[in-house]
């Protein structure tokens, strides 16, 4: 780590184990990036409600900008929702939302690149099945938020993690207050290192790490006849299977950057005069001033630009082990 003499390495190419504690076939995929590019952005400023905010959908214009010079990600690939346009389904709606989740994860594969961004109102919901440290969801806002409801981070995770491939790419950047675990992702990296990761010997003794990969490959028979012996096992352990069927582990290459830990909020910015949120400014910022960056150089250079100004700790969550030390790539 002196200096930038050399870019980090690549991302290995074949399958890598899960480590400590888990089955030995549990395997994970880097992804090359190499393949088909989609994006799915989301900015909702809330116009005329209360808690209406300025910086969302700039955030989106300069994203999906960003994303089509320096990442190729083509225009046509990219679907945008925001609450100016004009087009009913262009609007960040639930039902819209939820549609172009779908659509992002369709038919994916290998190596391909999926890039999500939302930026707007996060919050926080009581959790109903006990799989939150803290006793809460982490919910988005849709526009119709009042008559439609909120997004919980389990049902994104449903939608836009679960089916995914091994060796699948999706990054994710939530720019919204208490976003540290919207996506629901095991492993979280501060700049100090590993701050959590699952207890994979524990699912493994449970069975429940192959339930997760009968799931990923849409296999519900094995994964009912499976959890169906593990239920008639242990009824007192029911709560605990129900709640970790949808381990967050993942054999994908399921990235998040997000401005906050769950704890904090997220700030709406004024930087060079232009409302934006700090998160979706600072990680362009720093990838434009250094696009060879391994993913812990990354995260310090996010937490440098929003340093000093705001009090926001940005953080690197990932659905499987992560070697920080790898080149990012997208």
């Amino acid at each position: 780590m002196h200096g930038n003499h050399s870019a980090p390495p690549p991302p290995p190419q074949q399958a890598q184990h899960f480590g400590s504690g888990a089955p030995g076939g549990y395997t994970f995929q880097y992804s090359t990036c190499t393949g088909r590019r989609k994006a799915l952005l989301i900015g909702i400023n809330y116009f005329s409600q209360r808690g209406q905010l300025r910086g969302c959908i700039n955030d989106v214009k300069n994203m999906s900008t960003y994303l089509n010079q320096h990442f190729g990600y083509k225009r046509e690939d990219m679907v945008i929702l925001t609450d100016d346009q004009q087009n009913p389904m262009s609007q960040p709606t639930k039902a819209n939302i939820l549609r172009a989740m779908h659509w992002l994860v369709k038919d994916a594969q290998p190596n391909d690149s999926l890039f999500f961004h939302y930026s707007g109102h996060g919050g926080q919901t009581k959790d109903l099945d006990g799989d939150e440290d803290d006793g809460y969801d982490e919910v988005i806002y849709p526009v119709d938020f009042r008559n439609a409801g909120h997004i919980v981070d389990d049902e994104m995770h449903r939608i836009m993690v679960a089916p995914l491939q091994a060796g699948v790419r999706l990054t994710a950047i939530f720019d919204s207050c208490h976003s540290g675990s919207a996506l629901d992702l095991p492993y979280i990296y501060s700049t100090q290192g590993v701050l959590k990761e699952p207890n994979l010997a524990k699912e493994a003794g449970q069975g429940l790490l192959g339930i997760v990969s009968s799931y990923a490959r849409g296999d519900i028979g094995s994964m009912l006849s499976t959890g169906m012996g593990l239920i008639k096992k242990a009824t007192s352990g029911n709560d605990a299977y129900e709640r970790n069927i949808r381990t967050k582990t993942s054999a994908a290459d399921v990235i998040m950057w997000s401005g906050s830990k769950d704890s904090q909020t997220s700030s709406d910015a004024q930087i060079a005069g232009e409302a934006t949120g700090a998160m979706s400014w600072a990680f362009v910022s720093a990838l434009k001033k250094n696009p060879q960056q391994s993913y812990v150089q990354l995260l310090r250079s996010i937490r440098d630009e929003l340093q000093g100004k705001y009090s926001q700790k940005p953080q690197l969550s990932c659905s499987h082990p992560l070697n920080t030390e790898l080149l990012y790539v997208m």
